[in-house]
């Protein structure tokens, strides 16, 4: 179908990503060069590729390459945990992996032939770029996708190509899409949707757009790209579609015309929130379908005014068979519930090297002639309506949809059993307080050792993807059980959601200085009742609440504290032993390991994450000195991934504050010695900091020192912007007043006519989102001052390696105007080694928050890894 289209339009484009593009033709040429590869590793039909990759142009070759071979494919997300990963590559025993070399030190164990496409490609130029003879038929495979298995493992289900050719047929009939539309690829290729979004515009004439690596998941990027790229076809969970419809400038899309909502359950109100906001009849459609079925087998056409609560799936799409049946497997009346059941071309072979569970799932179709069809039991409650579209009502076992996840809570209740401790488990969806869902883990554990919620979240993290380990984790002496002896769900109690389970046991304030501190607690973070022994992140504490807590602190008290001080002490007891000693506070900074004990004096460098075996990342603070900010980066890079912060000499109060670059750097390099004395040094800097880490980067050089990576997040060289030609200026602020609204051009008149003083004392406000009003003599604003006179005179002199800049997209930050202008941010011709630049999700002010710093650790770990490759 593909090559058929390559005929048909070979000069048109077939897929974009970020700035580079392939014609079909070009496109067609390198699938086809891998293709004969891969043929001559021994790839042919029935035989299983594994697919490592990242969102690139490489992948779609990837894709197509495997296919042109005979080949099904195996896809691999470089996101799954090392474990997941392993099970896959054993159960499938794939003989070719097609991967990046960056990606090579991520990957478990395996006897399958690498293919980096990325380093090695070149060696398929020789390979002819003719279409390989076809050798595939319908019956052959296409693909093995592994979704959550409800015995503890994953499964993988088995894809012919018929039911994919089916698929987007029935697409292509029924929508039309044309050379004129543009599908944009916001799924993973792990999860089936992904297979129509690449393949129909690719066999039907349309230009395919592959979101960047995270950018599926921010709906301010994907806003960006639709207006930019005039995209005219999506498809997204209802979970995202309700964020994205509060993003500025989606209302502006009126190019639009097809949007496929599934994965889970479409909510009427967020329909009609559609219409109110897009005004796009016939455009929405909420599609229903597993994974065992080829994608989708029912669809239905959201209409104004849906009384339903939740959307009707709507009717079976072509060659598809649906039937509502009871437990007898007879039809039901309509409008009563039954299980749903699938036949037709679009049903799966079976679950690889799992024949009872494809026995089990996939039974004989009694409402057929046709020998040898079948049925397949979804699971799924559902009933017809009086208009003849099907509701969907729910499971019938404990499977459950997250954010369009199918997770088997089985799966999960699997590797909880797996720890030493705990002797029972149980796994359940529950409402939040806003109406999502979140998964929650009922815990029984042994008396003698009961693991705290943080082992047991990174016990699951080690193993399981972020979307299935649970929000809440609830212990008990025992699991209710009702009259029959079966676990009594509904007697579970519920989590508190104002307050998420303590560490330890509780342990009530014993003297008055806990007690105030208790108090400022409780009234900061609005949860009650703090105990001594809790820990200030694991009961909801953040950066922003630790800056207004320590402001508490130092009025009622009269003690300047370091914010970093939560990193080995954040507990209500060991906060009062500090206040309560009447030694010097160095000393009492160096009691809890704040310093390190070898030293007379308080140390700049912070252990935020010091277990692992890699090399240590140093990280250097932004403008207003604290690295707080840094902790959940810290944790996102993982338990093997070393990470030290480093604040400002003088943070302690004690000090003399540095006002030049230089003599940071030459104190942080001192600092980062003392535990490694010889590189390579691995550094970094946000904002500010990546100013300083420059520095650093330039000094270890001229010591003779290797630098291994120099990182710079979200780091502009302050001035650069004033580098555009002046006509050119002029005109991207123009053009940022308009984009920003008049809000914008006022914020910019008040921030233009204001004091040097205040506009600091502003933007540190600004930062902190309201939560404090900090008097002028607070020690931040002083660090903010030295930290901008440091900034104001420094002197840039080239630097010989290479860097990576890893940027925002941000338009209202106070570079906005360079950034536009220049997107090296001003480095480019200081970095005499070259820069490797990212685009990352989020603002400036927000990278470290969530959902964004998971992009941003996924970024910066790959980039650590590939600093650490042998190559490099």
């Amino acid at each position: 179908m593909f090559e058929m289209q390559v005929e048909r339009s070979p000069q048109s484009i077939a897929v974009i990503f970020e700035n580079t593009q392939l014609t079909y033709w070009q496109l067609n040429q390198q699938a086809n060069q891998l293709a004969h590869h891969l043929r001559a590793l021994g790839v042919g039909p029935e035989v299983l590729v594994g697919i490592c990759l990242e969102r690139s142009l490489e992948m779609i070759v990837g894709l197509l390459g495997i296919l042109k071979a005979g080949g099904a494919y195996v896809p691999l997300d470089p996101a799954y945990p090392s474990e997941r990963l392993a099970f896959i590559l054993e159960d499938t025993q794939t003989p070719v992996l097609l991967t990046q070399e960056k990606l090579l030190n991520n990957l478990p164990p395996h006897q399958a032939q690498v293919v980096c496409l990325d380093s090695n490609w070149q060696g398929n130029i020789q390979n002819s770029q003719e279409n390989p003879v076809n050798q595939t038929a319908g019956d052959n495979l296409i693909y093995v996708i592994y979704t959550s298995g409800s015995t503890g493992q994953p499964k993988g289900v088995m894809i012919p190509h018929r039911g994919i050719c089916n698929q987007l047929y029935w697409r292509q009939k029924t929508f039309r899409l044309t050379q004129a539309d543009k599908v944009l690829l916001t799924i993973s290729f792990s999860f089936d949707p992904s297979v129509w979004q690449i393949f129909w515009p690719l066999c039907f004439g349309g230009q395919l757009t592959v979101a960047r690596p995270g950018g599926h998941q921010d709906t301010a990027y994907l806003v960006k790209v639709i207006t930019e790229q005039q995209i005219t076809v999506l498809a997204l969970v209802p979970s995202i579609l309700r964020i994205l419809l509060e993003e500025k400038g989606i209302e502006n899309c009126p190019f639009l015309r097809h949007i496929t909502c599934g994965g889970e359950a479409l909510p009427g109100e967020l329909i009609e929130r559609f219409f109110a906001k897009l005004g796009l009849d016939n455009v929405l459609y909420n599609c229903y379908g597993p994974t065992e079925a080829s994608i989708d087998t029912t669809f239905w056409t959201c209409q104004r005014g849906t009384n339903s609560t939740i959307a009707p799936i709507g009717r079976p799409i072509t060659n598809a068979e649906i039937h509502i049946l009871d437990d007898n497997l007879q039809p039901v009346p309509a409008g009563e519930s039954g299980e749903l059941h699938i036949g037709g071309i679009g049903l799966a072979r079976g679950y690889l090297n799992r024949p009872e569970l494809t026995i089990d799932k996939f039974i004989f179709n009694p409402f057929s002639s046709e020998p040898g069809a079948r049925l397949y039991k979804t699971g799924d409650l559902a009933r017809y309506l009086s208009d003849g579209n099907i509701e969907f009502l729910g499971r019938i076992d404990d499977q459950v949809k997250i954010r369009g996840f199918r997770i088997e809570l089985g799966e999960i209740e699997a590797i909880l059993g797996q720890h030493p401790a705990l002797t029972q488990t149980l796994v359940i969806a529950r409402d939040d307080v806003n109406g999502d869902k979140q998964l929650v883990a009922y815990i029984v554990a042994s008396a003698e050792q009961i693991p705290s919620r943080v082992e047991l979240r990174r016990f699951l993290q080690s193993q399981l993807p972020e979307y299935m380990v649970p929000a809440y984790f609830v212990f008990l002496d025992t699991l209710p059980l009702n009259p029959n002896g079966k676990i009594d769900r509904r007697a579970l109690p519920a989590p508190d959601l104002s307050r998420r389970e303590s560490e330890v046991t509780f342990v009530a304030p014993r003297n008055e200085v806990e007690r105030e501190i208790t108090q400022i607690w409780e009234q900061i973070l609005g949860v009650q009742p703090i105990g001594v022994k809790d820990n200030f992140f694991e009961i909801g504490g953040n950066s922003i609440l630790a800056v207004k807590l320590f402001w508490q602190i130092e009025k009622i008290f009269s003690k300047n504290l370091p914010l970093a001080i939560l990193f080995q002490s954040g507990t209500v007891e060991a906060l009062a032993k500090i206040i309560s000693q009447e030694e010097d506070l160095v000393r009492n900074l160096a009691s809890v390991n704040i310093l390190d004990k070898s030293k007379s004096s308080w140390s700049s460098l912070v252990e935020i994450q010091p277990n692992g075996s890699k090399p240590p990342f140093f990280c250097i603070h932004g403008l207003g000195g604290e690295i707080l900010c840094f902790r959940e980066l810290a944790l996102h890079l993982g338990l093997d991934q070393p990470f030290y912060g480093l604040q400002p000499q003088g943070l302690d109060g004690k000090q003399p504050l540095y006002t030049r670059v230089e003599d940071m750097a030459t104190h942080y390099i001192q600092e980062i010695q003392t535990i490694q004395p010889n590189g390579p040094y691995f550094l970094g800097g946000y904002s500010f900091g990546g100013v300083v880490a420059f520095e650093m980067a330039r000094q270890l050089q001229e010591q003779g020192q290797q630098v291994g990576i120099l990182v710079m997040l979200d780091s502009c060289r302050p001035g650069y912007s004033w580098q555009a030609p002046f006509l050119k200026r002029v005109f991207l602020h123009l053009n940022n007043i308009v984009q920003q609204g008049p809000a914008y051009l006022w914020q910019r008149t008040v921030k233009w006519t204001s004091w040097r003083k205040q506009h600091i004392l502003n933007r540190y406000q600004r930062y902190l989102k309201g939560v404090i009003d900090l008097p002028v003599n607070d020690k931040h604003l002083k660090i903010m001052d030295a930290n901008t006179q440091a900034m104001s005179e420094y002197i840039f002199l080239p630097y010989l390696g290479r860097a990576v800049l890893l940027r925002a997209d941000d338009q209202s930050r106070d570079e906005a105007i360079g950034t536009q202008y220049d997107p090296q941010f001003g480095w480019g011709d200081l970095v005499a080694g070259g820069l490797d630049i990212h685009h990352i999700s989020g603002a400036h002010h927000n990278l470290f928050n969530e959902p964004h710093v998971q992009v941003l650790a996924e970024t910066l770990r790959n980039c650590l890894i590939q600093a650490q490759s042998p190559k490099n």
